[in-house]
């Protein structure tokens, strides 16, 4: 996909091995003429083979429902390595955040009900909810919804296992949530928010008197004939799942669970979801009314914060990432969508309410963005073959910038900008040029803009327009849009708020020295259960202090000596999951709360013993043990006798995962240079060790 570099590092990006699978065709009903979508099938099995070849998908299963029939369902790629497990139409999926619809629908039922009341405060409900902030008490279950709550964000600590489904995320979000402050006033803007969904799935629990699970599976999955859908919490087959590959891992891994099952814990297929789907298209009037089903699709993001109308992947509904997706407003055609993202399954459904018409895209790697793309051509495909529509359109852009003499207050909007986990220098020179750079990633060159004719930045291709806003809280943002290419996939639409500019924070030399020890210094996860998908990609996290913007840690604002906070108020994703950084002294060692997770300084972490043999042993506390690598055991080869209670991850330099016990078979690793090994489990467990 054709991005820049400023938007990758926002981490709106497109990820992108091989073996094609054919598509199956269901018969169509007409009243008039049959209609076989042929040529819909027949797109949407080549550009699924497009994903699962050239942009490394690992597989793809799709569908298209239309008038409440499936016309059109099939899947591409490659699933188990043996080959003894192929790809079908019931092969299930993890559909990650799409699972919130599910929430959605669930607390709109009950709102049909009259037992829940969108604008009524959430603790009339739970009455157990509490928070730091006393402001928590005007959350609505609306806010909820529209994820404008003010929650930090995702209380996900031991949410993503494998092949386990312990209910912790679940049973301690009441108790994360009372230990939190809120990041702006509720209802003051929408920002993706997981922690919303977590507590809507506890709202269901309360007021309809049945776990979530089995509210779905009454009120959804078994009058839609969904047989094909479950959560963690059901009977699993596990042959049934689509086979999981994660680099640097040869061998296919256990499945994912997802324990947030009201955030993104449903597994499904694209059969299945698009007669869910029927919900919001008014095929199935008997599951909520049709006052419910449009309030769903408002445009709930208006009533905050948000930057001017403009094409869009995101602009939220009640659970709809978009009640407006590009390109179907084009079409004079409305268009909502959820995608979901787990670290390792991607889903996307896409629904044409109007036309009676869905699509869902699922995968194995990949993304949802790419996930939507294809579902996105799936519809356009069929509305043309229906004569629906005349063409598809052709992709968009803003066109060459037209240099203009721009106006001399744009330059006071230079400056340092943040957004969760990022930092951006915004250069603007007289002449009317304006960069941007990262200081986290200062061999990277900037990212260049000419002011145009038409009051904006843009760049050499037209692909991409900056302005800066001043906005009426005061806050000063750089607003971004842009057109996202994937050949032969079509466009993306992108319009947000990307980053807010930094206020100046001047600290004291007491606290400017305590911070300045920590610059650089690697903390280390000891609470994560052994058996997590996330040590996959991080194991650790460091510490970064930048010239560029003194007095923050990255994008987070330097209050104390121990403490540090985001200040910034980005709706849409920039302000999405920011944590408090929160550190402690226990018995000489430094600890750093950060959310749910705890983490350990990398000065406590002592060399793993060097000797033929060794044994480690989880403390009381069933905290993680954390080794260091040295020069005398670099390059020896570490057996680990395994426990079924504990397992051992090791990391390169870098913090890249090189092996996990989980995943790997043998249990055999070879160390390396300056990397670090950890071993987790239940109190009391005990590894044997052999280096050789």
């Amino acid at each position: 996909m054709k991005t820049s570099r400023l938007l990758r590092m926002l981490g709106i990006t497109v990820v992108m091995l091989s073996m094609l699978m054919p598509a199956g065709i269901m018969a169509a009903a007409s009243s008039k003429e049959p209609l076989d979508y042929k040529e819909t099938a027949k797109a949407a099995s080549e550009k699924a083979a497009l994903l699962t070849g050239q942009y490394g998908t690992t597989s793809v299963q799709y569908a298209l429902i239309d008038q409440g029939t499936i016309v059109v369902s099939g899947q591409s790629g490659l699933n188990d390595k043996a080959g003894k497990l192929p790809l079908t139409a019931n092969t299930m999926y993890g559909i990650g955040s799409t699972s919130k619809m599910f929430t959605t629908a669930a607390i709109m039922r009950l709102v049909d009900a009259g037992k829940i009341d969108l604008d009524r405060p959430v603790v009339d409900y739970i009455p157990d909810f509490t928070m730091k902030d006393e402001r928590y008490k005007q959350i609505t279950p609306r806010m909820l919804l529209n994820h404008s709550a003010g929650f930090e964000g995702s209380s996900l600590t031991n949410a993503f296992l494998f092949s386990d489904n312990d209910t912790f995320a679940h049973d301690a979000l009441l108790e994360q949530l009372a230990d939190q402050e809120l990041k702006a006033d509720p209802g003051a803007y929408s920002v993706y928010c997981n922690d919303c969904f977590s507590l809507s799935e506890i709202l269901v629990e309360r007021v309809s008197g049945t776990d979530f699970t089995s509210y779905i599976h009454q009120y959804f999955t078994q009058p839609l004939g969904m047989t094909n859908t479950r959560t963690p919490l059901d009977h699993l087959n596990q042959s049934q799942f689509a086979a999981l590959y994660f680099p640097p891992f040869q061998n296919q891994l256990p499945n994912e669970s997802v324990n947030a099952i009201g955030t993104g814990g449903v597994y499904s297929t694209a059969e299945d979801l698009v007669r869910f789907s029927q919900i919001f298209t008014g095929q199935v009037p008997n599951i909520l009314s049709a006052d419910s089903v449009k309030a769903t699709a408002q445009a709930e993001y208006k009533n905050g914060l948000w930057p001017e109308d403009a094409d869009n992947a995101v602009g939220f509904g009640l659970g709809w990432d978009s009640v407006d997706l590009f390109p179907f407003g084009d079409y004079g055609i409305q268009a909502l969508t959820k995608g979901g993202d787990t670290i390792l399954y991607h889903a996307s459904l896409v629904v044409l309410p109007e036309k009676n018409m869905a699509a869902a895209v699922l995968s194995s790697g990949g993304s949802s963005s790419t996930n939507e793309l294809l579902a996105n051509q799936i519809l356009l495909s069929a509305l043309k073959e229906k004569g629906e529509i005349d063409k598809i359109k052709p992709e968009k852009s803003y066109g060459k910038p037209v240099k203009a003499e721009m106006p001399k207050e744009l330059l006071e909007g230079a400056g340092i900008y943040g957004a969760t986990g990022q930092l951006f220098k915004v250069d603007i020179s007289k002449a009317g040029d304006l960069s941007i750079l990262s200081p986290k990633f200062p061999d990277y060159p900037a990212d260049k803009y000419t002011y145009s004719a038409d009051g904006s930045f843009l760049n050499a291709d037209g692909s991409v327009k900056i302005n800066v806003v001043q906005e009426t809280n005061g806050r000063t943002y750089l607003w971004i849009r842009q057109y996202m290419s994937l050949p032969g996939l079509g466009q993306l639409a992108l319009s947000e708020y990307a980053a807010e500019k930094l206020a100046p924070n001047e600290v004291s030399k007491e606290t400017l020295d305590a911070w300045t020890k920590r610059d650089g210094k690697r903390y280390y996860v000891v609470n994560e259960k052994f058996d997590s998908v996330t040590l996959l990609l991080v194991g650790s996290m460091q510490v970064q202090l930048f010239k560029e913007a003194p007095g923050y840690v990255i994008d987070q604002k330097i209050i104390d000596p121990n403490t540090a906070a985001a200040d910034h108020q980005i709706p849409a994703t920039g302000s999405r999951d920011f944590t408090p950084l929160d550190f402690y002294q226990q018995d000489g060692v430094e600890y750093l709360r950060y959310g749910g997770s705890l983490l350990i300084s990398e000065d406590a972490v002592k060399p793993i013993y060097s000797g033929k043999h060794s044994s480690v042993t989880i403390p009381a506390s069933g905290y993680a043990k954390w080794f260091s690598i040295s020069d005398k055991t670099a390059g020896k080869t570490m057996k680990v006798k395994p426990s079924s209670k504990g397992s051992y991850s090791v990391y390169d330099e870098n913090g890249t995962i090189v092996d996990s016990g989980v995943v790997s078979p043998d249990h055999t690793t070879v160390l390396p240079k300056n990397g670090t090994v950890m071993f987790a489990g239940e109190a009391g467990t005990k590894f044997e060790i052999s280096l050789k």
